[in-house]
């Protein structure tokens, strides 16, 4: 008898939120301001239900697990689809980098203690390697995880909204909202943040990698990203809504956004306090365990292709699992929190955290003309679901979250005003993005040239 499947419907909704709820990054998107709410809402509409009816059709015609990677391959080539591969892989050790050192901090906050430096990266070193070896297991086998950190994301959200709404009936409005205060200004501040709320909508098409544990799922891809979806836009505008209106933008800090919000709001240091830390330093590690299953798998098909090096398809032979991408993330984000006490910059999250977002956003700006051209070059594959709207429609859909996800990167990356501040804080992420691109480029000439096929091979190879 063939092994039921593991992934229902409820399942992949709770993944979906896992995955793309992502509270640690709720408060550098309040530091906006009362503009935040212009930017969420303009973002919901020209970029987040875009992006998650393009994941739902392609993540249901090409439902292989190479996901994004295979996508752009499939429209522009092996070393295009190499270089999604690398920008959607090499995001995650330097995201799993940012959390260990934001993981320390919440215990700070948390327990009111003070963490030396290199007892700091002792413990950064214990959560990557917990991480890591949770990540060689299935996800599908851990979905309990998943489902618990989803719940855990519901109260730290609900938590934040309520609170906030109370706070501000109770002891005022902490900011003026006004047309013109909820109008964006569109300064180099804001406009860095953007980023931010882009970042916290990627991820759907991680559930499209669990396809294989799901009993339909050409049927449940869709539902998930249309229920997770309505889910997740709910949470995130209802937690921006309470921090926003009790308290002030100038409070808000990139590091330490989410629990300086709960001792506003709260008041006090009491257990209510450390119950959202511990729940938030969990969902710190579920948000780890949720991803690494779609940028693994995705950059072990790509090596299993011979666009990136044979050691990102090493798997675990029992189960399957990319244990070579795993390792190397482990590896990797290792390596920046024990170099991190040697970088001279105060917010080592906010510097970690930026790159790695533009590493993820660059994957996403091959994604969206990978949609528009199979749907050009490849109208005779049967797409179970489809993304409605005609020509021009399509053409908005597919550039107008280009051309966001393009301003973003600009405005995250790139020193534009000359301050020193500036140049300081986008100098670091410039450069560390530079060389990403380059070690990307070597990785990927790398593989072609020890790709020893010939070219018969090349064209019959089942990757």
């Amino acid at each position: 008898m063939m092994e039921k499947k593991k992934f229902r419907l409820f399942d992949a909704v709770l993944m979906a939120v896992v995955v793309v709820l992502v509270v640690e990054s709720v408060a550098p998107a309040a530091a906006i301001g009362p503009s935040q709410f212009f930017w969420w809402i303009l973002l919901l509409l020209l970029f987040f239900l875009p992006y998650g009816l393009i994941s739902a059709e392609l993540g249901t015609t090409y439902d292989g697990d190479g996901g994004i990677y295979d996508w752009v391959r499939k429209a522009f080539g092996k070393k295009w689809g190499g270089r999604a591969a690398w920008l959607y892989w090499i995001n995650f050790p330097i995201w799993m980098a940012s959390l260990a050192v934001l993981f320390t901090g919440v215990i700070e906050q948390a327990f009111q203690i003070k963490i030396g430096t290199w007892t700091s990266v002792i413990i950064q070193l214990i959560f990557i390697v917990v991480i890591s070896i949770i990540c060689c297991y299935p996800v599908a086998d851990s979905k309990w995880i998943l489902n618990l950190a989803a719940i855990a994301k519901i109260v730290i959200i609900m938590s934040l909204g309520i609170l906030g709404i109370y706070v501000a009936v109770t002891k005022g409005v902490a900011s003026k909202f006004t047309v013109s205060t909820m109008l964006p200004s569109f300064n180099l501040k804001s406009l860095s943040y953007i980023s931010v709320i882009l970042f916290n909508f990627l991820g759907f098409e991680v559930v499209t990698t669990m396809a294989s544990d799901m009993p339909n799922p050409k049927k449940q891809i869709p539902q998930a990203i249309i229920w997770g979806g309505i889910l997740i836009a709910f949470f995130y505008v209802f937690a921006a809504f309470g921090m926003g209106v009790a308290i002030p933008a100038s409070k808000l800090s990139a590091s330490g956004g989410l629990m300086d919000s709960i001792l506003l709001l709260v008041g006090q240091h009491n257990w209510f306090v450390i119950l959202i830390a511990v729940l938030f330093m969990y969902t710190l590690a579920a948000n780890l365990i949720s991803w690494s299953a779609g940028v693994n798998y995705v950059a072990s098909y790509a090596a299993k292709n011979h666009d990136l090096p044979a050691v990102f398809a090493k798997e675990n032979a029992k189960t399957g699992m990319p244990t070579g991408a795993t390792v190397l993330n482990g590896i990797i984000a290792a390596v920046l929190v024990i170099a991190a006490p040697l970088i001279p910059n105060p917010d080592l999250f906010w510097a970690f955290f930026s790159l790695n977002v533009v590493a993820l956003l660059g994957s996403y700006i091959l994604m969206f003309p990978s949609f528009w051209k199979l749907r050009k070059d490849d109208p005779s594959t049967e797409r179970p679901f489809k993304v409605p709207g005609n020509k021009l429609m399509i053409n908005l859909m597919t550039w107008i979250p280009v051309t966001l996800l393009v301003i973003a990167l600009i405005f995250t990356a790139v020193p534009l005003n000359g301050s020193a501040a500036e140049v300081g804080g986008k100098t670091p992420i410039l450069v560390g993005t530079i060389i990403t691109i380059l070690i990307g480029e070597v990785c990927i000439h790398y593989a072609e040239r020890h790709d020893t096929r010939t070219e018969e091979q090349k064209k019959n190879t089942k990757y």
